[in-house]
């Protein structure tokens, strides 16, 4: 038996978030924000950049970075890139952005720029210090379970 709804498509302000306008903190890409020491590379990555005074200003390497991990995490292309940014808050804070924006946060063509910029042994040292902030993290997860005698 099929019974027949009102499907017609609602007006986008009656659109139901689930966060209640926050994003959650156990999504993956804000998890992953954390683990990154940003500040860490800011300089490594400005050392790349042309100091001309010319021209734009870079992006963040913040938002460098992330824009390529959100690629090679989702094998996704520069162009699809861009328009996941465009439409996914989540993504959107994950390389820096301090509020949704409805509009798309660089040209396809940056992310050619950004694979410039971040060189392999960058990658590498980044990775290391990921893993390294995880392992932390894991040990004191596992001494408060420790305490808390959830853990022997």
């Amino acid at each position: 038996m099929y019974r027949h709804e009102d499907r017609r498509q609602l007006e986008l302000e009656q659109f139901y978030l689930p966060f209640e306008g926050h994003l959650s903190r156990d999504n993956r890409w804000v998890k992953l924000a954390k683990l990154i020491p940003w500040e860490e590379f800011e300089e490594s990555y400005a050392a790349t950049l042309a100091d001309s005074g010319q021209g734009a200003p870079a992006k963040p390497f913040r938002m460098a970075l992330g824009a390529l991990l959100i690629k090679e995490k989702l094998r996704i292309t520069d162009e699809e890139t861009v328009e996941q940014l465009t439409e996914n808050p989540y993504l959107q804070f994950l390389i820096g952005l301090e509020g949704y924006r409805p509009e798309p946060p660089f040209d396809p063509s940056m992310l050619v720029h950004f694979r410039k910029r971040i060189s392999a042994q960058m990658l590498t040292r980044i990775n290391e210090r990921v893993h390294e902030e995880q392992v932390k993290k894991n040990r004191k997860t596992i001494r408060r379970l420790k305490r808390k005698k959830m853990l022997k």
